[in-house]
């Protein structure tokens, strides 16, 4: 694999001022109270780190927003886009671009099944966006099933399908959609006691959910393949595959949602390819390129295709297949090909990951549980192993969160910079991390938690 340069790293406190201040009067910021944040003004970054005006440097177990999965500045995914701005900055996607016809080639050439055509989007809100209005087309059907604990974008539909607190304050909102509960063998909705039992509950629960819903009054069943900023929820053995069975049953549409788990995130190029089944549309983003250049999309199937050869799909953006994207897009999975991106992320998984955290765990009573494939672990963070009760309360703000802020305050008081979401830690560093540098992450995690370990019952 690439080895990223070392950089040399002089501190600017006096630049970073005047970002920051610049920031604070002009700058609004997604998903915040602007009078209660502070963002870190960022001077560079390089590989697995980045670092800020004072001259500290973190390592990155986020991957920003889980997508710098190429890690930072890849010098030949830098000289692709560069590339491309000489030849060709823009044109509009109503024509034949080169780019955009290779980045579709590439990626539906690595979808599963006959998911041959690729519709271009800037984002992932816009990819679960026109895969939900592709299916509610295509089957003349209006309702879409999501589940709780997920999160498919900020757009109108896309938040109305997201199953977490963000939805609550924008509703009520797009009509049509219905929230199940997925599986979570940890917390299980079912009363569960095997991952077994979870499978054959949760597709029960669906089941029952399409006969009082009218399973004829539902066009698609959109479901992150893994769940990802709600906890990490790798589906038990066999659910999947009867989702796939059930929306076959029913003439439903399968939306899988990789926007986070695809492009190499969990060891393979789509998540699903680890269970074998093929939806009907797969919805990516930021993944595919790192997010160096924005990009989603929907690869989609054959069936629904034939949907729209006679009939015009109503939809359609300005930047649709932006010629920088797609050359990015192309650069980035020839990169991942050429440097054997997958069969780092599959064996530093198995050989480190995974048994560094299972140690971890045992380690530390304030570790419920660890979960996870590839470069996309989580740690569910508990008061008691026993009774399971959440290091701190679902959605907590402010006070509440102390445990989880001061857990957080201490990777990076190491250098760490930590993924941090209600009561769970994630770990999701960049797929091109070294051996040795991810374990001096895991051993920045493994110190931090000694304060999680305070929070417990009995400490």
């Amino acid at each position: 694999m690439t080895t990223f340069d070392e950089p040399v790293i002089t501190p600017d406190p006096q630049r970073g001022a005047a970002i920051a201040a610049d920031d604070r009067r002009h700058v609004f910021h997604s998903w915040s109270a602007q009078a209660q944040i502070s963002p870190l003004p960022i001077a560079g970054a390089s590989g697995s780190y980045f670092w800020d005006f004072e001259g500290k440097r973190y390592l990155d177990f986020t991957s920003q927003l889980v997508n710098v999965n190429i890690g930072y500045q890849h010098p030949k995914l830098v000289k692709a886009i560069q590339e491309a701005a000489a030849r060709q900055c823009t044109i509009a996607p109503s024509w034949a671009d080169e780019s955009r016809s290779e980045a579709a080639r590439l990626i539906a050439g690595l979808a599963p099944g006959d998911l041959n055509q690729v519709f271009f989007t800037n984002g992932g809100a816009e990819a679960t966006e026109n895969a939900m209005r592709m299916a509610r087309l295509h089957t003349g059907r209006q309702k879409v099933l999501t589940a709780y604990r997920s999160y498919h974008g900020a757009t109108a539909g896309a938040i109305t399908a997201t199953g977490d607190p963000r939805r609550w304050p924008s509703e009520p909102n797009v009509p049509g959609i219905v929230h199940i509960w997925g599986p979570y063998p940890y917390r299980s909705a079912f009363h569960s006691s095997t991952p077994e039992e979870e499978t054959q509950r949760a597709l029960q629960h669906i089941r029952d959910t399409l006969m009082v819903e009218g399973a004829h009054t539902v066009a698609a069943i959109m479901l992150e393949t893994v769940v990802g900023t709600n906890g990490i929820l790798v589906p038990p053995p066999g659910y999947l595959q009867g989702i796939r069975e059930i929306c076959d049953e029913h003439g439903i549409v399968y939306i899988a949602d990789e926007v986070m788990a695809g492009f190499g995130r969990c060891g393979e190029w789509f998540a699903v390819d680890h269970f074998g089944v093929t939806p009907d549309l797969i919805c990516f983003a930021k993944g595919v390129n790192s997010g160096y250049v924005p990009l989603g999309g929907v690869i989609i199937s054959d069936r629904i295709a034939a949907s729209f050869q006679d009939r015009a799909f109503p939809g359609g953006l300005t930047y649709s297949g932006h010629p920088l994207a797609c050359a990015s897009a192309v650069a980035s999975i020839t990169i991942f090909e050429e440097e054997g991106i997958l069969d780092n992320v599959r064996t530093l998984s198995e050989k480190v990951i995974a048994p560094r955290l299972t140690e971890i765990a045992a380690k530390h009573p304030s570790v419920g549980e660890v979960r996870g494939l590839g470069f996309f672990w989580g740690l569910e963070l508990v008061k008691d192993q026993q009774t399971r009760e959440p290091l701190v309360p679902f959605n907590a703000s402010g006070a509440a969160a102390a445990p989880m802020n001061e857990f957080a305050a201490a990777c990076k008081s190491e250098g760490m910079w930590p993924f941090v979401h209600f009561n769970r830690t994630h770990v999701v560093p960049p797929c091109t991390m070294t051996e040795e540098v991810l374990q001096t992450g895991l051993d920045i995690l493994d110190g931090a938690l000694d304060v999680a370990d305070r929070h417990t019952t009995g400490s």
